[in-house]
């Protein structure tokens, strides 16, 4: 993750990897340690379980940041994308709404099932009305295919409907009944739609289903304002619904990036710390290592340098690059800023062998010798073809 700080005086950004050279560098520079004069002191044990507890903690926060991306990302497809299905008048039950996006409408989703509620109240007075009619006996029942042996029927018809079932559905408690009104609608004209498919015009069934339906339209047409009103409404409030979903989440969203930023404060202090305590344990560098730690410095990138005049410059308040060329006498630098140059300088080689393109020139110079060894095999090739 590329948003903590590795330990280096400067606090520039780096990946989570860089906080792994201190536990070597530590124990490379704590007085005593990794030259043979025994086990590594305590101290340097300790540092390692804070770096430890660091790099815990920078991978719980990696998944947080995750999930801030991921959470921005699906907002931006989703503004970017209009659903096709938004431009149909909306037909949705109250109950998806209820156990929609947002718990915090439930109050608000009561009202509309209350409201969706006594409008199939209503409807159930439009089919009683149908179901009383002296011509209605024929669809109150199932079809009796076998006992009238109507072995075609079924490919026929092939979703049957009667008002026995239409009305278990509608007074369902466990099993999932009817949503909406219009749903009680589609079945109730499935009843004699289903009977003018099946017999002709002559048929006095198709006779019966067709004044009856006639009838049932005409009802229902003194009921659709309220039930094309009420659609609207539950529209309006799953969208709001919706809308306060996304207002949660995005202050959740927020709260989490605040922690972060809190918790990143943290880290860094630490951070601080443990590059105190490591600077202020090292040993003498020798002149093998100051040589050394010359020769790494020259190597780095003009931005980099200016970070090792910044590193000179807090230990040593005088220090002034003033020319284009800056000669610095590591010899005379505190043991503090000779290790502080060696963790900074060790951090960004190890950042410029990853992001160098070795591997991409090591194939184009492979690449190169193939097609180099080509066209001399065809030269000889050639030669030998002519001289024949």
């Amino acid at each position: 993750m590329a948003a903590i700080p590795s330990v280096t005086p400067e606090n520039e950004p780096a990946e989570t990897k860089t906080l792994a050279p201190v536990n070597s560098l530590a124990a490379e520079a704590v007085d005593g340690a990794g030259d043979g004069a025994g086990p590594v002191p305590v101290v340097v044990e300790r540092l390692r379980h804070q770096v430890d507890g660091i790099i815990f903690k920078v991978d719980e926060l990696e998944v947080k940041v995750n999930e801030v991306a991921q959470f921005y990302s699906n907002k931006k497809r989703s503004k970017g994308a209009k659903d096709g299905k938004d431009k149909k008048m909306a037909v949705s039950s109250c109950s998806n709404l209820i156990a929609g996006e947002n718990s915090l409408n439930a109050k608000d989703g009561g009202l509309c099932t209350k409201r969706m509620q006594e409008l199939m109240r209503q409807f159930g007075t439009i089919l009683r009305q149908i179901s009383q009619h002296k011509w209605a006996w024929p669809f109150m029942e199932p079809v009796d295919v076998e006992g009238l042996g109507l072995h075609d029927y079924y490919d026929i018809i092939k979703k049957p409907m009667d008002f026995s079932t239409i009305k278990n559905q509608m007074e369902a408690k466990d099993a999932p009944g009817y949503k909406n009104v219009r749903e009680i609608y589609a079945d109730v004209r499935l009843v004699f739609t289903n009977a003018m498919t099946y017999n002709d015009e002559k048929n006095d069934i198709h006779v019966m289903a067709k004044t009856l339906l006639d009838k049932f339209e005409e009802k229902w047409l003194q009921l659709l304002p309220k039930v094309i009103e009420e659609e609207r409404r539950q529209k309006e409030e799953e969208a709001q619904a919706h809308e306060n979903m996304q207002i949660a989440q995005e202050a959740a969203i927020a709260k989490m990036a605040k922690d972060m930023n809190t918790e990143l404060a943290a880290l860094n202090s630490q951070l601080d710390g443990l590059r105190e305590m490591v600077v202020q344990k090292c040993r003498k560098m020798s002149a093998e290592e100051k040589r050394r730690l010359g020769a790494g410095l020259s190597n780095l990138s003009a931005e980099d340098l200016s970070k090792v005049l910044e590193i000179i410059a807090q230990n040593n308040p005088s220090f002034r690059a003033t020319t284009e060329e800056v000669e610095i006498d590591l010899d005379a630098q505190s043991e503090t800023t000779l290790w502080k140059l060696k963790f900074f300088m060790k951090g960004a080689m190890e950042l410029q062998t990853k992001n160098s393109p070795s591997n991409a020139d090591e194939n184009s110079k492979r690449k190169k010798e193939i097609c180099d060894a080509l066209a001399k095999t065809a030269k000889r090739r050639s030669k030998l073809l002519s001289s024949v």
